[in-house]
């Protein structure tokens, strides 16, 4: 009874001292550390004659500390394992286990991760009490993944063995570090392109306001640039919120009904003006029949306009567009699909798998001169995404391109 309440009286102590900490915001590895080593330290004092025999028993009635650390550790979210004095993993919790399974009781610490920044880390947090947090690199199935590890001795006994350990949380960084390389990406890039045009524009007012002010000839020339540059400024902000509004739509799945083929004949008449503008031909060729899915009519009425008006602009003059039903394949069981096909030159095959990126541009020249902003795709991308659809791309120089929208069928 004695033993019972001295290890209680130490489990709510060590759990005040937990909480006490991870106000201060201290790394989830010092808590740990500090709150076991203060309920192994408070049994010591409360009865500081028991032999180590006696301590382990009053420990295990008490659950503390070889329960309460397990446990503990078992229920936190983040990738958490105990290093022995030996250099081998006395213990991995749930998530660590399912981040690497081979981090089993036994293995070296060196072959979870054979990363020489982890490894010098951990090798020197056996030799020296400070708390070390580093970002490493490690493979995952041939994929790269940024990795950072906080490490922290623990007490010399602990719930996992006398002697020296050490504590080892993980965070994957990977997704966080992509997309701050992409807002950064996005950010020049978005810079950039209104620069080049706003540049433009203020160099041709400085013109007029000089030696072009009473010339009406240059002054009605220079006009027209601007006009033309003021115009794609408007087209690339008008994408860029666009894009921005399916970001921020990404999350909730759309929840009407939309008739796919009358959606697509819509986007594809309102572009016959352009067609017929171009010299370009564009053929429908859908079914009769009505085709319902749960969609947001207006993003899909988007996707087929950037599509088709990207075969028009791109085709020129001469090029066949055809908008068309496209055949149900085997690999997308529950799908349908919509297909823009073109006869015009074609994409070369490197070009194919980077075509959906943010202001990727196969020809930076041809598509300034149709007054493209290489966002189109990509808002195309973001779409089908939130639709839980695909885009499959085929081309060939010279033969063509054709593209398919594949969207799942609305579920009865």
């Amino acid at each position: 009874m004695q033993r019972n309440w001295r290890g209680f009286f130490a489990v709510i102590i060590s759990a005040a001292i937990a909480a006490a900490l991870t106000r201060m915001e201290l790394p989830l590895v010092l808590v740990l550390a500090l709150a076991m080593f203060a309920g192994g330290a408070l049994l010591l004092v409360l009865d500081p004659t028991h032999s180590e025999d006696e301590m382990t028993l009053q420990a295990q009635e008490a659950d503390l500390p070889s329960g309460f650390g397990r446990a503990l550790l078992d229920n936190i979210p983040s990738p958490v394992f105990v290093i022995n004095e030996r250099g081998r993993v006395a213990y991995a919790n749930r998530p660590m286990r399912s981040l690497v399974p081979r981090a089993e009781p036994g293995l070296h610490f060196s072959a979870i991760f054979r990363a020489p920044r982890f490894v010098e880390a951990v090798n020197k947090a056996f030799n020296s009490s400070p708390v070390r947090d580093i970002d490493f690199s490690a493979l995952f199935g041939g994929t790269e993944r940024v990795l950072n590890a906080h490490i922290a001795q623990l007490p010399p006994v602990s719930d996992f063995g006398p002697g020296a350990q050490v504590l080892v949380q993980i965070a994957d960084l990977s997704d966080q570090r992509a997309t701050e390389v992409a807002r950064t990406d996005f950010i020049a890039n978005a810079s950039h392109e209104l620069r080049t045009p706003l540049a433009s524009i203020l160099g041709y007012i400085e013109t007029l306001r000089g030696h072009a002010k009473d010339d009406p000839e240059a002054r009605a020339h220079f006009l027209g640039i601007m006009n033309s540059q003021a115009q794609r400024m408007q087209r690339l902000v008008e994408d860029l919120m666009s894009l921005t509004r399916i970001e921020m739509a990404a999350h909730s799945s759309p929840s009407e009904i939309c008739d796919l083929y009358d959606t697509t004949r819509e986007a594809v008449r309102a572009l016959q003006p352009l067609a017929e503008k171009i010299g370009a031909e564009l053929n429908l060729a859908l079914p009769e029949e009505d085709l319902a899915l749960i969609a947001d009519r207006d993003q899909i009425a988007q996707v087929i306009t950037n599509l088709t008006e990207n075969a028009l602009k791109y085709g020129g003059q001469g090029v066949s567009v055809t908008v068309s039903a496209a055949s149900s394949v085997p690999p997308r069981p529950r799908m349908v699909g919509i297909a823009i096909e073109d006869t015009g030159p074609g994409i070369a095959r490197e070009h194919l798998h980077r075509l959906t990126e943010r202001f990727y541009r196969v020809s930076a020249k041809k598509s300034k001169e149709q007054g493209g902003t290489g966002l189109g795709l990509a808002i195309v991308k973001h779409i089908l995404a939130r639709h839980g659809g695909e885009l499959a791309v085929e081309s060939e120089l010279e033969q063509g391109s054709s593209f398919t929208i594949w969207l799942p069928v609305s579920q009865n």
